[in-house]
């Protein structure tokens, strides 16, 4: 590798260390003939398949986008940033294990509708309504009992409004409090 400051031709490593994840290696490097200290990151660099959108038009995968959706269905929800990265990896994951060049939209959409039910039952909701372009309070209610029926609940906060643990409070409160007027 060349040297940052004198651009010589060599370096030599004096230092590796591989990240928490494993996905890239920091090396701490020294140029030979001016002495100068630098560090470089190393990341394997796999090609993910291009995505096929809905209206036919192709383009190149990217995470940036697919974390913007998981942030969008997650917003202002309690879910830890290490949870949310899990489950971007994992998508990421299943794309490169799918060794094709072309995938589907709507078969990432599946990855991400997968995770988001695994991590918080509203995101989940959320995503779905965009993702299954729910026209309709019907389509809601029908989505919240499915996942009711078919998903226990595994440390999640409930679902408002949904089973018959669901508080109905009487016109003028809202959560058991009076309204202010």
């Amino acid at each position: 590798m060349h040297c940052l400051f004198c651009q010589h031709v060599d370096t030599r490593v004096i230092d590796s260390r591989a990240s928490e994840d494993g996905a890239t290696i920091r090396r701490r490097r020294e140029c030979e003939a001016c002495g100068e200290r630098f560090s470089t990151l190393e990341t394997i660099e796999l090609k993910l398949p291009a995505v096929i959108k809905t209206d036919g038009r192709r383009e190149a995968f990217e995470t940036r986008k697919l974390r913007q959706s998981f942030d969008r269905a997650l917003h202002k929800r309690p879910v830890p940033e290490e949870q949310v990265e899990a489950a971007v990896r994992a998508v990421v994951h299943q794309l490169r294990m799918t060794t094709e060049r072309e995938v589907q939209s709507r078969r990432i959409g599946e990855f991400v509708i997968a995770e988001l039910r695994k991590l918080d039952h509203i995101g989940f909701v959320r995503f779905a309504s965009v993702y299954r372009s729910f026209q309709d309070v019907a389509d809601f209610r029908n989505e919240l009992d499915r996942l009711e029926r078919e998903t226990p609940d595994e440390g999640q906060l409930p679902l408002p409004g949904v089973g018959a643990e669901a508080e109905v409070f009487p016109p003028g409160q809202a959560g058991g409090k009076p309204r202010k007027r």
